[in-house]
């Protein structure tokens, strides 16, 4: 297989991340799968990838911390070469509640993931995109944003902040021929859902079905490749038309 670059996926161990990671492992990427504490399940992914035909690593950290994300990147690097394509997909817990319950802290839990993480990840990978001459910078977002979910506030804020972010880089990084997108997905079924009941969700979907994880790598794979080159500062719904005004 022909090796197109270096892809860095943070939280691939498993759900959405993994299955991204082995999507673009599928299309030539050589990827960098991050994770923070199941590194049984990223050398799996790992496994899957090489075994496929593919090159693949193991990277620990976590993508919060601003001392682990420079040395995360650095320890790809090492192993598969400049990071040309970064996938910010990692996110922690995603607690409810009423409005009038949710603590500072809960909005900084969020904004942690969706606006502190990505910040840390370009800025360890911008200086390699620039070298290359582009790059590509792929926020995993979400339509609970448009849906504004009750119950969802400190998520839902932090995932405006998150495509606000990236509708500025779009601008900013243009130049160095860098594009940043937001692929965001509606409700996903993956391990942590479980059994969960999703007849009411499909009734809403034109589609009638629920999407699946490999639906969304199909279109991070592209945002990902030459194919998506004058496409920047976009949100892409990936919901099956669940969100149609």
């Amino acid at each position: 297989m022909t090796i197109k670059g270096a892809a860095l996926v943070t939280g691939a161990s498993r759900g959405l991340g993994a299955h991204i990671a082995r999507r673009l492992a599928a299309d030539g990427w050589a990827v960098a799968v991050n994770y923070r504490s199941d590194r049984d399940g990223a050398e799996r992914v790992v496994a899957d990838i090489v075994a496929a035909g593919g090159r693949a690593v193991a990277i620990a950290g976590d993508v919060t911390d601003e001392d682990a994300v420079p040395e995360m990147v650095s320890l790809a690097t090492d192993s598969l070469g400049p990071i040309r394509v970064v996938v910010a997909n990692a996110t922690g817990p995603q607690p409810t509640g009423p409005a009038e319950e949710v603590s500072w802290r809960d909005h900084l839990d969020q904004l942690e993931f969706f606006v502190k993480s990505p910040t840390l990840l370009m800025q360890a990978t911008l200086p390699g995109m620039r070298e290359l001459g582009g790059g590509r910078f792929i926020h995993i977002g979400s339509d609970a944003f448009e849906r504004a979910l009750p119950g969802m506030s400190a998520y839902n804020a932090a995932k405006g902040a998150q495509l606000g972010l990236a509708r500025t880089w779009a601008r900013e990084l243009g130049r160095y021929g860098v594009t940043v997108n937001v692929v965001a997905p509606g409700w996903i079924p993956v391990e942590r859902h479980g059994d969960a009941d999703t007849a009411g969700y499909v009734a809403d979907v034109p589609l009638g079905r629920m999407g699946t994880p490999q639906d969304i790598a199909d279109v991070v794979a592209f945002v990902a490749s030459d194919a998506s080159r004058f496409i920047t500062g976009e949100r892409i719904t990936v919901n099956g038309g669940h969100t149609i005004d």
